[in-house]
């Protein structure tokens, strides 16, 4: 189903998003439209891995005409490579909590046969000496960041569902996925959340993390935006909703 993601389609999805849109601040060229999280991590969650290096190859493309364009010095250029390759790895990363890892191993497996080199990594992002006490701590800090005034209702009802569940999410979702490695913004996080979330189905969840991207930052008008992409990318290749998508609230 890679044909699927055709250049007019992708480039359909980009023109989706307002302008001005989150990037990363030392290397601003880097990702100035986050579309092509949402649009890879919709792809990955919905099952269809090799459509994903296609939305690599499309955005590094683009990427690399603008670096032209703007004489951006190589040293540059190839960081700027670096930060999208990264970006697009971690989103389909932590999609990976929600719609199951064996689609994210093999979007991983196949975006990797497609990356350059110089945009691999040769050893993990996250600080494996960390103790758990630590993550505990980071975990509720992103955990209250994201859900603000509902954190104590949302983990209450986490705890009371199963103590384990409560702690699992806490500190393992949002301690060591989430908040793990710094690669996505947490407005970016954010997106990739709502966007495997709308790929699998999960109403609830959806309405509680477009709320957490508008405390993330994102405009009324961006997390529509990124609603509708990943709801875009899911209809095309077969993904129906029970009960519909919740929209976001003003």
């Amino acid at each position: 189903m890679a044909n699927i993601a055709t250049p007019s389609f992708l480039n359909s999805l980009k023109a989706i998003y307002p302008a001005g849109g989150p990037s990363t601040t030392a290397y601003p060229g880097a990702l100035s439209n986050p579309w092509v999280i949402i649009t890879a991590v919709a792809f990955s969650a919905s099952n269809v891995p090799e459509a994903v290096p296609v939305v690599f190859k499309h955005a590094l493309e683009e990427l690399k005409t603008g670096q032209k364009a703007q004489g951006i010095a190589d040293d540059v250029a190839l960081k700027e490579q670096l930060v999208l390759a990264r970006k697009i790895r971690e989103g389909v990363l932590q999609s990976g909590l929600l719609s199951g890892f064996p689609r994210t191993i093999n979007t991983l497996i196949a975006l990797n046969e497609v990356m350059p080199e110089g945009l691999r990594e040769s050893k993990p992002l996250r600080d494996s000496n960390k103790h758990m006490t630590e993550y505990d701590k980071s975990g509720e800090k992103l955990f209250r960041s994201m859900y603000r005034d509902t954190a104590d209702s949302v983990q209450g009802l986490l705890d009371s569902a199963y103590p384990d569940l409560g702690w699992w999410c806490n500190t393992i979702g949002y301690g060591v996925m989430y908040g793990g490695a710094d690669v996505l913004t947490q407005v970016e996080s954010s997106y990739a959340i709502v966007a495997a979330l709308i790929a699998v189905d999960a109403p609830r969840q959806v309405g509680w993390h477009l709320a957490n991207a508008r405390h993330g930052s994102a405009s009324l008008e961006e997390a529509r935006a990124v609603r509708r992409i990943a709801m875009e990318v899911a209809q095309l290749v077969g993904v129906t909703w029970k009960n519909g998508v919740p929209e976001v609230e003003p």
